[in-house]
Order: C-alpha cells, then sequence, then structure tokens
C-alpha cells in the first residue's frame, strides 16, 4: 500500500463511524444546532476529514437523510399475510406500526422529519431529487402490485398516484412522529384507542375514495383491527 493512502476497508468505516455521529448529533439537536466540530470529535477524526467525505455540513446531513430513508422498511416488506390482504391493508399496517419502529429506534425518523420540514431549499430539493431517483420506501412497485391485483385504478397515471400515496402518508406517519416525540402537539399518543382507530380508517377511505379501482376488492371497506 501506499504511503498516506488509506485501504478502502478502513476509509469505508471510517465513513460510516462519522454518519453514524452525524445523526445522532442531527437528530438530538436539529440541524442548525448540529456542529461539525463536535461530530468529528466524537467520532474520532478531523474536522477536516468529516469535510472531505462530505464537503459541506448540508452534505453530511444529506448523507444521513439517504441513510435514514434506506434504513426504513418498503411497503411490500409488510408481513406476506398483510400483503396478501391487499393493497390498503399495508397501507393500515405501516401506519399502525409507526408508533412501535419509533420506538425501536427513533433517530432516523427524527433524522427525515428534520429534512421534511427544517431543510433549506436547496437541501430540500437534493432530498427531493433523492426520493424520486431511488424510491427508498418502494412506493412505486408498491403501486404496480395494487394496479395489478386490480385494487389501484389504471385509468390515472402511476406516477400521480405513487405521488399522492408518498405525500399523504408522510405527512401522516410525520404528525405520528412528532406526536411520539412531543407528546399533545398533536393529540395523537393522549387520544384513546377507539380515537386513534377512528383516524386511521377515515384517512384510509379518504385514500381509497381517491386511487381504489372501482368495483375492486379495494373498493369494500376493510375491517379495522381487532380490539
Amino acid at each position: 500500500m501506499r504511503a498516506g493512502r488509506r485501504a478502502p476497508g478502513r476509509q469505508r468505516a471510517r465513513q460510516q463511524r462519522i454518519l453514524a455521529v452525524a445523526m445522532e448529533h442531527f437528530a438530538t439537536r436539529g440541524y442548525e444546532a448540529a456542529r461539525v466540530e463536535e461530530i468529528a470529535s466524537e467520532a474520532g477524526v478531523a474536522k477536516g476529514a468529516v469535510f472531505g467525505y462530505f464537503e459541506t455540513k448540508a452534505g453530511l446531513f444529506l448523507a444521513a437523510y439517504q441513510a435514514a430513508a434506506r434504513s426504513f422498511p418498503a411497503y411490500l416488506d409488510a408481513p406476506p399475510e398483510v400483503c396478501a390482504e391487499g393493497f390498503f391493508a399495508v397501507l393500515r399496517y405501516w401506519i399502525d406500526a409507526t408508533p412501535h419502529l419509533i420506538h425501536e429506534d427513533w433517530i432516523p425518523y427524527r433524522v427525515t422529519l428534520i429534512g421534511n420540514y427544517c431543510a433549506g431549499l436547496q437541501l430540500r430539493r437534493e432530498i427531493t431529487q433523492f426520493l424520486a431517483r431511488e424510491d427508498p420506501y418502494g412506493t412505486q412497485g408498491f403501486v404496480r402490485s395494487g394496479v395489478a391485483r386490480g385494487e389501484v385504478r389504471r385509468d390515472i397515471d402511476p406516477q400521480m398516484i405513487v405521488s399522492m400515496v408518498d405525500w399523504l402518508m408522510d405527512r401522516v406517519q410525520d404528525a405520528m412522529v412528532t406526536e411520539e416525540l412531543d407528546p399533545g402537539l398533536f393529540g395523537y399518543a393522549t387520544q384513546s384507542a377507539g380515537q386513534r382507530d377512528l383516524r386511521v380508517n377515515e384517512f384510509i377511505e379518504l385514500l381509497r375514495s381517491a386511487v381504489a379501482a372501482p368495483g375492486g376488492p379495494a373498493a369494500r371497506p376493510a375491517p379495522g383491527p381487532a380490539s
């Protein structure tokens, strides 16, 4: 090995260590309050090394956001028995699972929340481009499966439905994430189980009325979760 050059494996490990520390700092302090020098110190590297890998603080946050989004399960990663129930059952499954997943590891959820709402215009543009390019949640394949099953409308551009599902699910789950991190802000965590189920049922029915194939299996109301 030439002097001054690091093995690729060591470089990747170093980069991943910086990224892990950065995600925690962004999640706990927010974008503006997070300090690159503190991230570098905790990761055991020089500040210049952080910029060498990620160029700017915005570049570091974008990498953290991408890592967070890639860590989430895709729609069709729902249990097979849920997928077998159909498109809208899968949507309901992931809404119901959101609070549990947050408690398992809230850091990536917090990072994506900051990226969705607190990022500057240029950074938000790059996040939007990443989501469209990589489709980390597998929304396109999920919508295609709904169309193939006769549950989702064929008379609307599938990309329009993808955008609708992504946007609406993001907003519902973001509200739930925010509520879990700041109880009482939106009232979700403080509501009774019956009230929460009603809200989820209403959301699913609104989405169903927009994208369900007429006369298809998804046009029939699905039962709520067992009490």
